[in-house]
């Protein structure tokens, strides 16, 4: 909810409707704050989960050219009141002369997506080794293995691959004895999203460079 001085600020409310829109679009994890440079205090507040109000000191000085000469900080990361993350950044407010009158801060709450991070990694975190003996003779499995490798040491997609990788691809899985097995080219065709002749055609490049 929008608090404003009951005495104007001047040029500095002409800001607030800015404030208030961007704390309606981010609610409810974004504290939108805006601070008078010239009495160092709070000149309106949206979503405050801060607890600060209207009024409150700003604790930046009292000289407006302690910000500095950039427009815009950040973003950088802030502590919230409960401890928790906070990624905030801030931009000067300006008056029709150019003066540097106030700062508008954005202070977004990072909790719930920390908790989500959490919650998926330990979804997506094995909880034990994989039972090698139960894989070991599975061929397509050891295909899929040889792909990833490739791709993870070349840090590419399998779709951003090009001519080149390709061939670099059927030479790291060929290394690996991946094409002895009757059907392997058939396997990797289509992880590839391409026919068995291609494949082919691509070992055959690599076996020869």
């Amino acid at each position: 909810m929008s608090r404003n001085l009951r005495t104007s600020p001047g040029a500095l409310a002409l800001h607030f409707p800015t404030a208030a829109a961007i704390a309606a679009l981010l609610a409810p994890q974004a504290e939108v704050v805006v601070h008078d440079l010239r009495s160092d205090r709070v000149a309106g507040i949206w979503n405050a989960f801060s607890k600060r109000k209207v009024g409150d000191p700003s604790h930046l000085g009292d000289d407006p050219e302690l910000i500095g000469e950039k427009d815009v900080y950040g973003p950088y990361e802030k502590a919230a009141p409960d401890g928790g993350r906070l990624k905030s950044v801030s931009a000067i407010l300006k008056d029709e002369a150019g003066r540097r009158i106030g700062l508008l801060c954005i202070n977004f709450d990072l909790a719930v997506f920390d908790k989500a991070i959490a919650l998926l990694g330990a979804f997506t975190q094995a909880e034990q080794p994989r039972p090698e003996p139960i894989f070991a003779q599975d061929w397509r499995e050891q295909i899929n293995l040889g792909i990833r490798a490739f791709l993870e040491e070349r840090q590419l997609t399998l779709k951003a691959l090009d001519r080149a990788d390709r061939v670099a691809l059927m030479g790291a899985l060929d290394a690996r004895n991946l094409f002895a097995t009757r059907n392997a080219a058939q396997h990797i065709a289509d992880a590839l999203s391409v026919s068995r002749a291609t494949i082919y055609n691509l070992l055959g490049d690599a076996r020869s460079s």
